[in-house]
């Protein structure tokens, strides 16, 4: 009775307190419950793994992509790659759509915070052998996509979808009056 409520309590476990750290590699960003995670996953397009809304190849970069584990079918979201700025998952995953990778990088999983299976991905391996990609690629694809974009500053101050962005709807996006009320009110 008591091995059997043992076996109970630990399959009862959420899958988020497995440990995925054995071999990982990943570098640390020093982030709130980050820990290393290295496993096995299929690159998913995540609307269609939610609603069955399936375009070709995961949306061809349109969508936001995701990692289906294979150790427990957990559902991870990547939203960043292993550049500096939190962006470039979905780009470092496309060519890997639908298929089975290794991913190394670094996994958040904090109730307190709201935030489970957050993954910021540093290294992609095809599951069934084949070369590993540093997942640093976002940068150069965002240049190549905007060859009009150049200039000094960061790329988000010079991205044509961003500045169509605040001249639309303002810089605090509530419009062109709100942010001459609030320039008034905080620089007189």
């Amino acid at each position: 009775m008591i091995r059997a409520l043992i076996a109970t309590l630990v399959l009862a476990l959420p899958a988020a307190a497995q440990d995925f750290s054995e071999g990982s590699e990943a570098s640390s960003w020093n982030l709130s419950a980050e820990k290393p995670a290295k496993f096995e996953a299929r690159v998913v397009d995540i609307l269609c793994e939610l609603s069955g809304d399936c375009p070709e190849n995961c949306g061809d970069g349109a969508r936001q992509l995701g990692l289906v584990r294979a150790a427990d079918d957990v559902l991870v979201f990547p939203n960043k790659n292993g550049q500096p700025a939190f962006t470039g998952a979905a780009v470092e995953l496309l060519p890997f759509c639908g298929t089975d990778v290794v991913v190394d990088g670094l996994l958040i999983d904090d109730p307190d915070l709201g935030a489970r299976n957050i993954y910021l991905v540093q290294t992609i391996t095809p599951a069934e052998g084949g070369e590993t990609v540093k997942a640093d690629r976002w940068t150069k694809v965002w240049a190549d996509e905007n060859p009009d974009a150049g200039g000094k500053g960061p790329w988000f101050r010079r991205d044509p979808r961003i500045i169509g962005q605040i001249e639309e709807e303002g810089w605090f996006g509530l419009g062109a009056q709100a942010d001459q009320t609030a320039f008034d009110e905080l620089y007189r």
